[in-house]
C-alpha cells in the first residue's frame, strides 16, 4: 500500500515527538542505587544552570534528618535513605516534592565489639530500590528487604551473626547491588566473602570465597562481552561471575587498616581504576579475555593519588577526585592510561564528593559548600558556589533531572539546578 505525502508528514511528526519524550525521560533518569543509574556517579540530566542567585540554587525544601553518610536513592516521587536514633537504624521514605515522611522502618542495631564510633554510628550504605522493594544494609551488617510502598519487612539477614561476616572497624559500609533476580553484597569471612540472595525470598543463591570485607561496594562491568562482578575487598580487587560467584581474576591492593573504600572506576577501554589512602595509592588495571580466561595487567601504579573514602569520576581519559586522607587534601585528575597527574589544586574546595551531568561537575565538599563547574585538563572552571550545609557532608549528591538532593550530619535538602 502506498503512503501519501500527508501520512509521511504525520509519521515524521510522531517520530519527532517520540524522540522528545524519550530524551526527556532519559534526562530524568531515576537514581535508584549507589552511584546513580549506571553506578558511576553520572546522570543523563541536561539543562543545569551555571548561574545561581545569591545564596545558591533555588531551595525546594529542607528538613532535619540525623545520620550523615547513607546516600539518597531517588525515584521521581520518593526518596529512600537511612538515619540513626540511639541504638536504632532507621530506613526512611520521603516525598520527593516536600521531604515529608511517607514511612519509616526502625530496627535495633547496637554497636558490635570493636566498632570505632569516633565518626558516629550513622549508616553508611545507600539503599537499593527495585520495582516493588527496597534493600538496605545498616552499619552493623543487618540486611533488610522492605516493601517499597509501605516499608513492611519481606525478609532480613544479620550478616555478622548468621554468616560470621567481617566486622569492619568503622562499620559495614557496602551498598547492595541488583543482578537479575538476586541482590549481591560483600560479607567477608570463610566461605562468605561475597553473597547473593534471592531478591524475593531472601534465600542464599550463592556464597563464595574467604575474602575479608572492606568498605567498598560491588559493581558490574563488561569485559569483552562478558558480564563480571567487581568487588574491592580487604586484600585487593577481584572479578567474579555474578551468576555463580566463581572467581574469574584477582589482583592484590592491600592498605593499612584494610580501608579499600572508594568505588572502582571502569572505562570502555577495559581499564579499571582503583584507589585508596593509607599507604597504597592507585592502580590502573587492564582486563582482557582470552578464551575463558580473564587476564589482568597492571598498567601503572602510583602512591600520590589517594582517594580516601569518596568517589572518583572518569571523563574521557581523566579521572577526577579528591586525593588525601586526614591531612592536606588536593582536588586532582590523573590520566587513566598512565597514572600521571593532569593537575593538582589545593584551594578549590575541601575533600569532595562528585556527580557528573550535562558536561559539568557538581561538587559537594565536606564543609557543606556546593559548586558547579566545567572539568578541563587543567582543573575545574567553577561557575557558581554556595555554602549550604554546616555539618560534616560526606555523602555524594543525588541528581534526578535538575533536582539535586544533598545531606550532611543533620539535614537533607532539595535544590533545583535548572
Amino acid at each position: 500500500m502506498q503512503t501519501t505525502h500527508t501520512e509521511c508528514i504525520y509519521r515524521l511528526a510522531a517520530a519527532a515527538v517520540a524522540v522528545v519524550l524519550i530524551t526527556s525521560a532519559s534526562a530524568w533518569a531515576e537514581w535508584t542505587q549507589f552511584g546513580g543509574p549506571n553506578r558511576d556517579f553520572k546522570s543523563p540530566a541536561t539543562g543545569l544552570s551555571t548561574e545561581w542567585p545569591e545564596g545558591g540554587p533555588k531551595r525546594l525544601w529542607s528538613r532535619a534528618l540525623d545520620g550523615a553518610y547513607s546516600g539518597v536513592a531517588a525515584t521521581s516521587d520518593t526518596l529512600f535513605t537511612m538515619s540513626r536514633s540511639g541504638d536504632e537504624d532507621i530506613v526512611v521514605a520521603l516525598a520527593a516534592d516536600s521531604g515529608a515522611t511517607k514511612w519509616e522502618h526502625r530496627y535495633s542495631a547496637p554497636a558490635f565489639p570493636g566498632l570505632d564510633q569516633s565518626f558516629g554510628m550513622a549508616p553508611r550504605s545507600t539503599p537499593l530500590v527495585l520495582p516493588d522493594r527496597v534493600i538496605t544494609a545498616g552499619i552493623t551488617g543487618r540486611l533488610h528487604c522492605l516493601d517499597r510502598e509501605t516499608g513492611k519487612v519481606h525478609w532480613s539477614h544479620d550478616l555478622m551473626a548468621e554468616y560470621g561476616a567481617t566486622r569492619p572497624r568503622w562499620g559495614y559500609s557496602s551498598s547492595p547491588l541488583a543482578y537479575k533476580n538476586t541482590v549481591i553484597v560483600p560479607a567477608g569471612g570463610k566461605g562468605h566473602g561475597v553473597m547473593a540472595f534471592d531478591r524475593n525470598s531472601g534465600a542464599v543463591v550463592w556464597s563464595k570465597h574467604d575474602f575479608a570485607n572492606a568498605y567498598s561496594s560491588p559493581m558490574l562491568i563488561d569485559v569483552d562481552g562478558q558480564e563480571q562482578l567487581v568487588v574491592f575487598m580487604a586484600p585487593g580487587v577481584a572479578g567474579l561471575d555474578p551468576a555463580t560467584g566463581e572467581l574469574l581474576w584477582q589482583h592484590p591492593h592491600r592498605t593499612d587498616y584494610d580501608v579499600n573504600a572508594s568505588l572502582p572506576v571502569w572505562g570502555e577501554d577495559n581499564l579499571l581504576f582503583i584507589s585508596s589512602d593509607y599507604g597504597t595509592g592507585s592502580r590502573g588495571l587492564r582486563l582482557t579475555r582470552s578464551g575463558d580466561r580473564t587476564n589482568v595487567e597492571e598498567v601503572w601504579q602510583q602512591k600520590k593519588m589517594r582517594v580516601h573514602f569518596g568517589n572518583a569520576i572518569r571523563i574521557d581519559d581523566l579521572i577526577y577526585g579528591s586525593t588525601g586522607g586526614n591531612g592536606p587534601v588536593f582536588f586532582a585528575a590523573v590520566n587513566a592510561k598512565t597514572g600521571e597527574f593532569a593537575f593538582q589544586h589545593r584551594d578549590l574546595f575541601a575533600k569532595a564528593q562528585l556527580v557528573h551531568a550535562d558536561g559539568k561537575l557538581i561538587i559537594l565538599d565536606e564543609d557543606g559548600q556546593l559548586c558547579i563547574g566545567t572539568p578541563t585538563a587543567e582543573g575545574v572552571t567553577i561557575h557558581a558556589r554556595a555554602q549550604l550545609l554546616d555539618k560534616v557532608a560526606w555523602t555524594a549528591p543525588t541528581l534526578v533531572g535538575t533536582r539535586l538532593y544533598i545531606r550532611d550530619n543533620k539535614t537533607i535538602m532539595a535544590l533545583d539546578l535548572g
